[in-house]
């Protein structure tokens, strides 16, 4: 069981990264000719960034769950797992949040 959380937390931190440097890289992002294109483009961003957040949190809930339940699971692994699981929703929330910034500064732009 603390395995297969483990390397669910693995698959989705490295899901997260996957996405955002595959869209941060993609060589479309940088020629975008057209506005409008490009903040579709950060839209559908945001939007698999809010998803990942979603999971995450699913995730982090499971594990706390799996702490009130349980009575013979080592705590300390656990709280590590929370740890980890929070530290990347923090990660995810920033990159969310400059998403919408930058999706802000575009509808202001005429």
């Amino acid at each position: 069981m603390r395995l297969s959380i483990i390397v669910l937390i693995v698959i989705l931190f490295v899901g997260g990264i996957a996405i955002s440097l595959g869209f941060l890289t993609s060589p479309e992002y940088f020629d975008v000719p057209e506005i409008s294109n490009q903040y579709e483009k950060l839209e559908t961003y945001k939007n698999e960034l809010e998803k990942i957040n979603q999971r995450n949190q699913q995730v982090l809930h499971d594990l706390e769950e799996q702490i009130q339940n349980s009575d013979n699971v080592p705590i300390d692994e656990i709280y590590e797992e929370i740890e980890t699981i929070k530290r990347v929703i923090d990660e995810n929330k920033a990159e969310l949040e400059q998403v919408i910034t930058k999706l802000s500064q575009i509808e202001s732009d005429p």
